[in-house]
């Protein structure tokens, strides 16, 4: 498997062991993200990357600048702005993360990260009674 783009193959172990079964299952999409966190000397950085899996526990995200393991880290999914919609709760666009570990390719950074809360699953945030369409009578 290539990432996108990048000409570096990924080497995913074909067998996890008890101790590394992931708790919920990734998606496998590339969603643009800027990634803040502090420097060392106190600095704050702000950077445009891109999270190429993502699950409700955590994210594998691409970025150019060298983080070290354990930064604590905003994501921010960029969305459009949209007006109040009755029925649907809103949602947080920053994502407080820890990195986890951190792989260092040519030009790239990869960071395994681990959210502070997972994200919410649950199907009672969008009720489906909203959702159906009214059935026709034949």
């Amino acid at each position: 498997m290539f990432l996108s783009g990048l000409g570096v193959k990924s080497v995913v172990p074909r067998r996890l062991s008890k101790k590394e079964e992931r708790k919920w299952a990734r998606l496998h999409l590339s969603i643009p993200v800027f990634v803040r966190a502090r420097e060392e000397g106190g600095k704050d950085s702000l950077e445009f990357a891109t999270a190429i899996n993502i699950s409700p526990g955590g994210a594998l995200v691409v970025v150019r600048r060298s983080l070290p393991r354990s930064a604590v880290v905003s994501l921010e999914i960029p969305s459009a702005p949209i007006g109040p919609t009755s029925g649907l709760k809103t949602s947080s666009r920053a994502i407080k993360a820890k990195a986890v570990w951190v792989a260092h390719l040519d030009a790239y950074h990869l960071l395994g990260l681990k959210f502070d809360r997972p994200l919410i699953t649950d199907a009672a945030v969008v009720s489906g009674r909203h959702l159906r369409k009214a059935s026709a009578a034949v």
